[in-house]
């Protein structure tokens, strides 16, 4: 059968007709497929993601593969600061954190009741004592005192006149003109008076006391503070507050406390601690503000936080410790005769520990592992690993590695390469390393 007539042939009618429909505009070969195009887009994607991550990588890489000058693979050497070691005497201290408290304190309260008439200090002022403090109405307490001593007197009379009553007895007794009973009940008369004016005298003296009590005085000599009740109220003995508070400055104590296992070094130099110095610096940890003593060795260790408490006193001349201000004591255990100290900045520490770099005769570093004994007020003292006389870098060090090549700053005229600024550094690390 011809193709044609094929095409032309019905098509069957066993059921609905089934025939598709077809497009009234024909679709063109190159825009039906869609998927190959998503994917040329996806494609595109990967490939700017993955340039980016090479671009990333290089980026951040590039300073491993090119190590910093000095180091391996550097480009050039790296410049330092040098310094050179030292040998000195160097003091050893315990140090703890200490709170200054007033070497007395008291409150001054008034020993009788009664108005407030006069204060006679300033807040602030420093007192000796003493010194007059206030004044309370004395005009009750003078007239008690005069009532007393009016009954004093009265009392006085009465024992005199029986005084010569009884002796008037006494030889009437003699003669027989009166009998012993009469003579006995005069004595008795004249041992009562004199007992009446015997507490007329203490009466006299309590009234005085009280007298004496309207004025108020200093205790001690020291600091007034704040004052606790105006002029012109009602002053008691029992009130809580009192009129104000006295500190004795001078001298002054700083109670800190030291780890229980630094107890057995201070019982090496004095067993109770006696004449052993003691620095109280600022909380900064960079000037002294005065030098004392110890007081004494707390006799018990605090169970707690396994501490012992130590006391020590102070002269305060300059007022530079003030009762509640907390301070960095400093116990001076003994003093190091030839102790090997660099700067504190030299000491590196690394995964074994501590360690220094050490410059070489052909300028180069070695890395020299050291123990560190302490490190104190920028001074670090060495007990291995250094010898005096060496030099070793200050300065620079996050850029150096073992055998990495350095430059020194440059030598004054004559000079040996690095030798003018170690011994420049030198005496830096010197002064850096003496006590505030």
């Amino acid at each position: 059968m011809p193709l044609t007539e094929e095409l032309e042939e019905p098509l069957p009618k066993t059921g609905p007709v089934q025939a598709e429909r077809k497009p009234l505009i024909p679709e063109k070969p190159g825009l039906k497929p869609q998927k190959p195009y998503r994917r040329s887009i996806r494609a595109w994607i990967i490939l700017v993601v993955l340039a980016a991550a090479v671009v990333w990588y290089l980026a951040t890489h590039k300073p491993a593969e090119q190590a910093a000058p000095g180091g391996r693979g550097a480009q050039g050497p790296v410049p330092i600061t040098p310094g050179v070691v030292e040998m000195k005497d160097v003091p050893i201290y315990l140090t703890g954190i200490g709170t200054v408290q007033a070497y007395n304190t008291v409150t001054v309260h008034s020993r009788v009741d009664g108005q407030l008439n006069k204060v006679e200090f300033t807040e602030g002022q420093n007192v000796k004592e003493g010194d007059e403090l206030a004044l309370i109405d004395p005009a009750p307490f003078q007239t008690a005192l005069d009532q007393a001593k009016g009954k004093q007197g009265e009392d006085a009379a009465q024992l005199a006149n029986a005084k010569l009553d009884l002796t008037r007895d006494t030889d009437m007794l003699a003669k027989k003109v009166i009998s012993s009973q009469q003579y006995d009940t005069q004595k008795a008369l004249v041992d009562q008076l004199n007992a009446t004016v015997v507490a007329d005298v203490a009466a006299v003296a309590s009234a005085q006391v009280q007298l004496d009590y309207t004025v108020m005085r200093s205790p001690l000599t020291g600091r007034v503070g704040i004052r606790q009740i105006d002029q012109g109220n009602i002053i008691h003995a029992a009130d809580t507050n009192g009129l104000v508070v006295i500190t004795q400055l001078q001298p002054i104590s700083v109670v800190f406390t030291l780890p229980e296992q630094n107890l057995r070094q201070i019982h090496q130099q004095s067993f109770d601690g006696s004449g052993m110095t003691v620095l109280a610096v600022d909380r900064d940890d960079n000037s002294v503000l005065d030098e004392g003593t110890v007081g004494v060795v707390n006799n018990q260790i605090d169970p707690t936080t396994g501490t012992i408490q130590i006391k020590a006193n102070f002269s305060n001349a300059k007022y530079q410790l003030w009762p509640g201000q907390f301070v960095n004591a400093r116990l001076l255990l003994m003093t190091k005769k030839n102790g090997i100290v660099v700067p504190s900045q030299v000491v590196q520490n690394g995964p074994d520990g501590a360690f220094v770099y050490v410059i070489q005769p052909d300028n180069t570093v070695q890395v020299r592992a050291v123990k560190v004994a302490q490190v104190d007020n920028n001074q670090a003292l060495i007990d291995d690993g250094l010898k005096p006389g060496e030099k070793v870098v200050v300065d620079g060090q996050y850029k150096l590695q073992p055998g990495a090549k350095i430059v020194l700053p440059a030598a004054s005229p004559g000079g040996a390469p690095g030798g003018s600024p170690g011994a420049h550094h030198h005496h830096h690390a010197g002064a850096a390393g003496s006590p505030s």
